[in-house]
């Protein structure tokens, strides 16, 4: 009884989470990223632009209705349009009474006498005795199908990277589209046949499946939005399968009741037997006959007549179709949704091999494979930069602050800093995991780089390696003393302290190199970071004051000078190349002017005159 309650408390809170959705709040260290949003701009609006105060007022009011196709009414538009589609894909074909002329197909002159114009229906059972049902439902269809074209003539599309809003050029290219002619097609009145054959002939409804695109399109969207798209492509690619079983085994079915029930071992038994003559037995009997045709895994009774082998030989050949489909498409499937466990194997063992070869001591070989289990099983194994690699460096920059937030927002040098440094900053952080007890820099080291403390506890140890300090957590960033080259620090370039992972330990690593690139344009933040680097080391007697008060570095003043000669001697290899193109065009031009001389010298006063006798003659 309490669990039947805590479900309905869980269903309740979701209903209401649904009916209303609790507002984001906003961040203040997102805002400051971001920017303010930007406003709902389209080509109307642009247009609108040029136009008066009183014209944009005018063109407001006759704001229309617009489906936008990235909306997620849009999609939520395409699951209802679906259920329409679906419903006529499956039972149309269910419904139908095969036509006359088909029946003067597979009859021959013999079996014309023998076959009655009731012999020409399938399953009409379920047809005859649910014709309201059915009557109601194709034109609910019908009514969706009407709805669904008055939507996709008020579809937008981009123009120009804004989307169209204009009905006259929504709808003109709606009608350029190859679906506007399938949409025609399957709203042919084709129904007004009821008047003169009746309402149990669903066959006049094929055009329906003209339609049949939207479902695909659906499934195509579905396949994007799903956190699941291998298993959901395994049970799309089952349903085309069950589809496919489902109409061959109504056109078996069909072409039995057309031949005769019982007049061969091959076609459907006589319904005179009861068991036999139930609705359900016929229609599981024959989706049992072709579950097995198609997929070639069991034995089925011979064909009898011609047209029973043509039958069976076209389902050979859709079931060969179907069993490369499903060997196929299921193994690229099972081999995508085990790539990156098969991927995180491989490391293992090219790994494993390696130590076995190099004779690693079995407490270190546990060490590593205990760090890669770590990985594993806290799903930390994806290379985040293959992942996105794609992406323009902006929205890199947003879904690492997104992912990280929370770590971001308590480090202090990013609080205040510049939106583009952050960017900066952020797309260079390598992360790095650490097993229990490793070290993360010693004493005396030499800092190659600084961190960012992600996740896990570190500890500030003294030469022993037991005495703890202090205790860094979740936002805490050291080695940036070691790596910013301070004046007069006693230590240079050298660790400071021994920094040792409690537990497992998640951390950003920023490289000096990368550092030093990003604050060059950001000389405030880096005034920043050395002032703080200044007290700490003032704090533990690390840093000679006079040299720190004293004027420019003298090694800064090098740096500076070989970068300008290095400059210099670039700018002079590139103005000697610029020299050397301008003396060659320039010995080209009077090659070309030494060999105009010499032609003009060779013309003689005759091949003037008979230059100047053929142009009198082509102008008389």
């Amino acid at each position: 009884m309490a669990r039947l309650s805590y479900f309905f408390y869980m269903l309740w809170n979701w209903t209401n989470h649904r009916a209303n959705p609790e507002t984001q709040r906003h961040d203040s260290f997102l805002e400051r990223f971001r920017g303010p949003d930007l406003k709902d701009i389209t080509s109307r609006g642009s247009n609108a632009q040029s136009l008066g105060p009183n014209d944009t007022i005018h063109n407001r009011k006759k704001e229309i209705w617009i489906m936008d196709p990235a909306a997620d009414l849009y999609y939520r538009w395409l699951s209802i349009i679906a259920v329409p589609v679906f419903y006529n894909l499956m039972m149309i074909v269910t419904r139908y009474r095969l036509s006359f002329t088909i029946h003067l197909i597979i009859c021959t002159e013999y079996e014309k006498n023998m076959c009655s114009p009731s012999s020409r229906s399938c399953f009409n059972e379920l047809q005859d005795t649910y014709t309201k049902l059915w009557i109601v439902l194709d034109y609910s269809a019908d009514a969706i199908y009407y709805m669904d074209t008055f939507v996709r003539s008020r579809t937008g599309y981009l123009e120009q990277g804004l989307l169209v809003k204009d009905s006259k050029k929504l709808r003109d290219k709606y009608k350029t589209t190859s679906q506007f002619k399938y949409d025609m097609v399957s709203m042919i009145p084709t129904d007004l046949l009821f008047l003169k054959f009746g309402f149990n002939n669903p066959e006049f409804r094929f055009n329906r499946l003209c339609k049949i695109s939207r479902l695909f399109e659906f499934f195509e969207r579905t396949e994007t939005r799903t956190s699941f798209p291998n298993m959901f492509r395994i049970s799309n690619l089952v349903l085309y399968i069950l589809v496919i079983i489902h109409w061959n085994a109504c056109m078996f079915f069909a072409i039995s009741k057309t031949i005769g029930f019982g007049t061969d071992t091959w076609v459907y038994p006589n319904i005179s037997h009861p068991e036999h003559g139930r609705l359900a037995r016929k229609y599981i009997y024959s989706l049992y006959w072709s579950t097995l045709t198609l997929t070639t895994i069991g034995e089925t009774p011979p064909p009898v007549r011609d047209v029973e082998f043509l039958f069976v030989i076209s389902d050979f050949l859709t079931g060969v179709l179907i069993f490369a489909s499903i060997v196929g498409n299921v193994g690229a499937m099972i081999s995508n949704m085990n790539a990156s466990r098969a991927e995180f194997q491989a490391k293992i063992d090219s790994i494993k091999q390696y130590m076995q070869f190099r004779k690693v001591t079995k407490d270190l070989e546990a060490r590593v494979i205990k760090w890669f289990d770590y990985l594993w099983t806290e799903k930390k194994t994806c290379d985040e930069k293959e992942v996105l690699k794609n992406l323009p460096d902006k929205l890199k920059a947003e879904i690492a602050i997104n992912v990280h937030l929370d770590t971001l927002k308590k480090v202090r040098i990013f609080q205040d800093c510049e939106a583009g440094l952050l960017i900066e900053l952020v797309l260079k952080l390598q992360p790095q995991v650490f097993s229990p007890g490793d070290y993360i820099c010693k004493k005396g080291d030499i800092g190659r780089e600084m961190y960012i403390i992600k996740e896990g506890k570190l500890a500030v140890v003294a030469d022993d390696g037991v005495t703890q300090f202090v205790v860094l957590s979740d936002g805490a960033y050291f080695g940036e003393i070691s790596i910013l080259g301070i004046k007069g620090s006693k230590a240079g370039n050298r660790r400071t302290a021994n920094i040792r992972s409690v537990g497992y330990s998640d951390l950003f690593a920023l490289s000096k190199d990368d550092l030093m690139e990003s604050l060059t344009e950001y000389p405030d933040a880096k005034k920043a970071l050395e002032e703080k680097g200044k007290a700490i080391l003032m704090k533990d007697n690390l840093i000679d004051e006079a040299i720190a008060n004293a004027g420019a570095d003298p090694k800064d003043l090098e740096e500076k000078i070989v970068k300008l000669q290095t400059n210099l001697d670039v700018m002079q290899t590139k103005f000697a190349k610029l020299m050397a193109e301008v003396t060659s065009s320039q010995t080209r031009m009077k090659q070309r002017v030494t060999e105009m001389e010499n032609k003009v010298k060779s013309v003689t006063p005759e091949d003037l005159s008979e230059v100047v006798a053929d142009k009198d003659k082509k102008v008389q």
